[in-house]
């Protein structure tokens, strides 16, 4: 996996790049900070913790 664009609500807030066998997570917003550097199993498991971060979980759509 290369580099690839972290959106929340529509908005670009950062970027995960692999490291070892993980991808971390590099903010590029502020209200994300929080979660800069961390390391994260899949670009949906930083989208649930921006979502816990901020109090806004993000929940699948039901059709």
């Amino acid at each position: 996996m290369e580099k690839q664009t972290i959106e929340f609500e529509g908005v670009p807030v950062g970027i995960v790049v692999p490291d070892e066998d993980k991808l971390k997570f590099i903010a590029v917003k502020f209200h994300v900070i929080g979660l800069d550097g961390q390391h994260f199993h899949s670009p949906e498991d930083v989208k649930t913790a921006i979502g816990r971060l901020l109090g806004k979980e993000q929940r699948p759509h039901v059709a």
